[in-house]
């Protein structure tokens, strides 16, 4: 009988151990698998980098990280599910700006910015416009007086609505006058193959898919404030007479709701990542602009560009 109660009583304890507060008084976190969703397509830059990450995030957290999707709406339908999950930390998602500010602000698309609580930035992209090599469009000027010429006829492909990529689109139309036919695509992956399949004349595309496929496309511009370092021969838009920037910026976010010591676990694991010289210099290669923005800054980042991107959207309707 005395074992029994030994037993039983043992049990309890290591029960309570599992669910006690560690010695700083953070949860015990993780202890089981962690889902990393990704919202678009697999193939695109979210899916890539994640599965950059995951074998070095596994050893950080001590976890295995599953990589899953949720697609569709340009990647409202999966940050609409983030905003409903279990705040626990073992449920994260890749998040983009200005994606995850420009959706709600535009329409009712399931989620609000604020239900989403930004753990890391970890990435960007500036964006750029390309043509294929064969199109008769030597240069940004010469896509855009086609434009002029018969508006709506020149399509260009993007990904999502409500995305960086359509927005730079409409930046484009109002700072020159010109009027393009946008076409939306589910993810940077099936945009690319759309695009190079000639089902668009252009596509305003993220800078690493412009550097993977510039043997076979013309960069007309780049939307950055000087010359992108892979793609040397591609004017900025500035150069163009166009004052225009635009990056796509990634990272992952977690339910508002979250504590905050889990969410300093997570952003502690994803900042030796993203501060990994090999990772860096892989993104770097790969045509990413390498970020590392914690909790605190990338909450702030929002903030700022929420605001920037009000303004732009004021702009663009005028």
């Amino acid at each position: 009988m005395g074992k029994k109660i030994f037993f039983f009583v043992f049990s309890l304890l290591v029960a309570a151990a599992m669910v006690a507060p560690q010695g700083d008084g953070a949860p015990k976190f993780p202890t089981k698998q962690i889902s990393y969703m990704i919202p678009f397509d697999p193939g695109g830059q979210s899916d890539r980098e994640a599965r950059r990450q995951q074998p070095l995030l596994e050893k950080a957290l001590g976890q295995r990280i599953i990589i899953d999707y949720k697609i569709g709406g340009g990647g409202a339908v999966g940050w609409s599910q983030l905003a409903r999950a279990k705040p626990d930390g073992y449920y994260i998602m890749g998040i983009n700006l200005p994606h995850i500010i420009l959706q709600p602000l535009q329409q009712e698309c399931g989620y609000k910015t604020g239900q989403i609580r930004p753990v890391v930035f970890f990435q960007g992209t500036p964006l750029g416009i390309a043509v294929l090599k064969k199109s008769p469009y030597k240069t940004l000027k010469d896509l855009i007086a086609a434009a002029k010429a018969k508006p709506g006829d020149i399509s260009v492909g993007g990904s999502g609505m409500f995305s960086g990529h359509h927005v730079a689109t409409l930046r484009l139309q109002s700072l020159t006058g010109a009027k393009f036919n946008y076409v939306p695509f589910t993810g940077a992956a099936p945009q690319m193959t759309g695009f190079l399949g000639g089902h668009v004349v252009a596509a305003m595309a993220n800078s690493d898919d412009l550097v993977k496929y510039r043997d076979e496309i013309r960069v007309l511009g780049i939307a950055d404030s000087q010359r992108f370092q892979a793609l040397p021969d591609a004017p900025t838009f500035k150069e163009a007479g166009f004052d225009m920037a635009e990056m796509i910026a990634r990272g992952v976010g977690v339910p508002a709701a979250t504590p905050e010591p889990v969410v300093a676990i997570l952003e502690a694991a994803f900042l030796q990542v993203t501060k990994n010289p090999n990772v860096v210099a892989a993104m770097k290669k790969d045509g990413f602009v390498p970020l590392s923005m914690g909790a605190k800054e990338s909450k702030e980042f929002v903030e700022k560009m929420t605001v920037v991107y009000k303004e732009q959207l004021k702009d663009i309707k005028k």
